[in-house]
């Protein structure tokens, strides 16, 4: 099987007496391009309005300038920070003909002083600097995001906005408990569906009912509680929805043959969030899966001192959460695979490591399984699958 390019270098030869470079400082007011074009021998650094006409007038402006000093330009490459913008500019660009590259923003190398000067101006001579190394094919000098389509961007909204609002039901099921209990009110419980019918007979240890203003802030809470948990189901019942129109078609195979492995594909949320964030990615190898994840180590070495700071998390936050307690329910849903052993031959006895530290090298193995089980049907050893339905 052939590898895909891990985009920290780039692979097309570079003739920068043909190519105009330019890279884009991209602001909420403005944007700052920086550009390097043959046969010109000024550095031209122009100030737009946020503007992707502008920005290609200014290309063609380049263009022009360089063809009018002798030269030929056969190649027009622009590259920006990933950020709040997200890719869309770099979609764009390219249905104009135009190479365009997404730097990974925690790849650019920047200077340790204590007080550096940071301008914009400063910013974008940096990323001219490292995109230009970049071209010429040296490792080490940034690291590129694959640009996905609008369809892959939108098939994550999903999940993401499910953790969004999951996280916005525990804040307000925890406001009204810590309001109870400022009345001296335990034990009640807002998250159960009958919880506005069993309000109005709460009583403080005095006897007395819930005071007026309290009382109607927990039924303004519970009907914010009722509207996210609606939500939340129309989120799951739509994907499901989705994934039973086209069962067979890219991501959603994926999904299902995850959610048939026992343990991992409680509701489908957990199958979908992996299938959408990493899996569905044409990633390298697996030390590539592991490390956009941010399960890989951070090692700490200088001269004889050798130490390890733990994990690297420079990778997918949510990919990582949910693959640390993917795997603590794959110790308790499949403990006769090949996994679970391997986790409870190292933290047996009295001599054995830390669980909550052995834990995650078990999701790093777990995420490398459930990778190579779909992409190639390669089944984990011992790992229990659901019948398949009639």
């Amino acid at each position: 099987m052939s590898q895909p390019n891990d985009l920290s270098r780039s692979l097309t030869p570079f003739v920068q007496g043909t190519t105009l470079v330019a890279v884009i400082e991209l602001s909420l007011s403005s944007w700052l391009v920086a550009g390097a074009v043959p046969g010109v021998a000024r550095q031209p650094l122009k100030k737009l309005e946020p503007d992707e006409a502008q920005l290609l007038r200014l290309l063609q402006r380049w263009r022009d300038e360089a063809v009018r000093s002798g030269c030929t330009i056969e190649r027009i490459v622009v590259a920006y920070e990933a950020g709040r913008d997200g890719f869309w500019l770099a979609r764009w660009l390219r249905a104009h003909k135009i190479e365009a590259h997404v730097i990974h923003s925690t790849s650019v190398a920047v200077s340790r002083e204590h007080r550096r000067a940071k301008t914009d101006r400063l910013d974008t001579a940096m990323l001219l600097r490292v995109f230009m190394g970049w071209l010429r094919g040296e490792p080490g000098h940034c690291g590129m995001v694959a640009v996905p389509t609008i369809d892959e961007e939108d098939a994550k909204r999903p999940s993401r906005e499910r953790e969004s609002l999951v996280g916005e039901r525990t804040r307000i099921v925890n406001q009204m408990k810590a309001a109870l209990a400022r009345l001296g009110i335990r034990g009640f419980k807002p998250e159960l569906r009958r919880a506005p019918q069993k309000l109005d007979a709460l009583r403080t240890p005095e006897g007395l009912p819930i005071p007026p203003n309290t009382l109607d802030e927990i039924r303004r809470d519970l009907a914010r509680l009722a509207m996210v948990r609606e939500q939340i189901d129309g989120i799951e019942q739509a994907r499901l929805a989705r994934i039973e129109q086209a069962p067979e078609t890219g991501p959603n195979a994926m999904v299902r043959l995850l959610a048939g492995v026992v343990g991992v594909g409680v509701g489908v949320e957990t199958a979908d969030m992996l299938v959408q964030e990493v899996l569905s990615r044409n990633l390298r190898d697996r030390r590539a899966v592991a490390r956009y994840a941010g399960l890989t180590g951070s090692p700490d070495e200088s001269g004889s001192k050798r130490r390890e700071k733990g994990l690297a998390k420079s990778g997918n936050a949510r990919v990582r959460r949910g693959l640390i307690q993917l795997a603590w329910r794959f110790l308790l849903f499949q403990k006769d695979s090949a996994l679970a052993q391997w986790y409870r031959a190292r933290t047996g006895g009295a001599s054995g490591a830390r669980k909550t530290t052995m834990v995650v090298a078990l999701a790093r193995k777990l995420l490398i399984a459930l990778w190579r089980m779909v992409t190639t049907g390669e089944v984990p050893d011992g790992v229990r699958l659901r019948p398949v339905a009639a």
